[in-house]
């Protein structure tokens, strides 16, 4: 439930936050899948981590300069979120919520598709289909009915417990200690169980639903949620990449064996704010976020690496190549272009709409009226972006609040704002 709790209740750990390593006798059902893992796997899983925190401090720079409507971080979450990802076998299908970017990237996902999605250019831009990770779910909890769903027609389609690895599958749905406060999360529980589902629910309890404690959204610890419904379920250190890994991969083995749903509750951390429209510290102390750092999945593992011998060099390598990650999402974000607006009608139905039809119509007639003079939105879109490229530095904030200012003063001195930056009407 609460860190408070943690130490009455046991909990999966095979790496401590000092990085030493240990399979206690009562996990070693667990441990065995840890012998699956070469040297290879265990640099893999620390790249994957430092190139996901890379890329999530980048995305948070770049909403901050105007250029992604909103960021939502995962920073402390990476060790739950890689483990688990590559403990999902190669025909299971993965249903997250809107934090996953570290179980995305052992999937293949390009992520500028996350990008763009926040950014308002696409609704998310990668094939469940082919990627196996299906589509990030913004409304809280939904994901979990998707997932049980998709669980249920595996078992109809007779697509597990087989014997066949090539074709048997299993689902795995991700989910925040918050959204198990949601009658959907409750509801998938009761159908995968009567169901008998080949189905994982994976909770990160990050101890906060943006300003309320985990501590308010439950009276038992998370890992029993599922009990009353006839769902097992067990706590994992989710800052111990192998303990995430080695869980996950058993208990979706289990699922794909016909062996039925069970849930896996992370005990993890979130560092940063919710969203960037959060402020983390009007409801937290600094103290408890400091206690946590200390747990930092992605230091305890590099500890344990130095351990094993691993050199300076591949931590210098990992350095290098998310620095590169990051300048390149950056000039790719600023070029992106702005999408046609008839995409936000494409989309809704898979047939023509005659209300849809009806109101492209009007929003076409209405951005035909500005043919002559660009749209006071493309204008401030414009100018930015070219202010920011030509001598490759960010978008000004200063510009952006003279040429706002300058719109609510009227159309002359918004005119006047953008042609003394080089800008025109024309």
């Amino acid at each position: 439930m609460s860190e408070q709790d943690s130490g009455n209740i046991p909990m999966v750990q095979f790496l401590s936050p000092e990085g030493e390593f240990n399979v206690p006798g009562e996990w070693a059902e667990y441990g065995e899948y840890l012998k699956r893992l070469t040297e290879a796997d265990y640099l893999k899983f620390y790249r994957d981590m430092a190139r996901i925190r890379r890329f999530d401090n980048e995305a948070t720079a770049l909403q901050r300069q105007g250029q992604l409507g909103l960021w939502i971080p995962a920073i402390g979450q990476e060790g739950a979120q890689v483990g688990s990802g590559y403990g999902v076998g190669r025909n299971d299908h993965i249903f997250p919520s809107y934090r996953e970017h570290g179980v995305a990237i052992t999937h293949g996902i390009d992520l500028m598709s996350i990008l763009k999605m926040l950014r308002g250019v696409n609704h998310g831009g990668w094939n469940p289909n082919t990627t196996r990770f299906h589509l990030y779910a913004i409304v809280l909890g939904s994901q979990v009915l998707h997932a049980t769903g998709y669980a249920m027609g595996v078992k109809f389609d007779g697509a597990y417990a087989t014997g066949n690895p090539d074709t048997d599958q299993a689902v795995i749905c991700y989910v925040g200690d918050g959204a198990t406060a949601e009658g959907d999360v409750s509801e998938g529980l009761l159908f995968a169980a009567v169901q008998k589902t080949p189905q994982v629910f994976f909770i990160q309890n990050n101890q906060w639903a943006i300003s309320s404690p985990v501590t308010s959204q439950t009276a038992v610890p998370l890992y029993r949620r599922g009990e009353g419904f006839g769902v097992p379920g067990i706590r994992i250190d989710g800052n111990d990449v192998l303990a995430s890994y080695a869980v996950t991969a058993k208990h979706m083995d289990d699922a794909r064996n016909g062996l039925g749903p069970s849930l896996i509750e992370a005990l993890t951390y979130r560092i940063g704010a919710h969203t960037t429209s959060d402020d983390p510290t009007k409801y937290r102390s600094n103290e408890e976020t400091e206690r946590w750092k200390a747990r930092d999945p992605i230091n305890r593992l590099e500890i344990f690496l130095r351990k094993q011998g691993v050199g300076q060099s591949f931590f210098d390598d990992c350095a290098a190549d998310g620095d590169k990650l990051a300048e390149e999402i950056r000039a790719k974000t600023f070029a992106l272009p702005i999408p046609p607006f008839e995409n936000m009608f494409k989309y809704v139905y898979a047939e023509p709409h005659p209300l849809i039809e009806e109101q492209m119509a009007w929003l076409t007639e209405y951005e035909a009226s500005f043919e002559t003079e660009a749209h006071p939105s493309t204008q401030l879109h414009n100018v930015i972006n070219e202010d920011a490229l030509a001598d490759n530095s960010l978008p000004s904030e200063n510009l952006a609040a003279e040429l706002t200012q300058a719109q609510v003063d009227g159309s002359a001195s918004y005119q006047a704002t953008i042609a003394s930056h080089g800008g025109s009407n024309e």
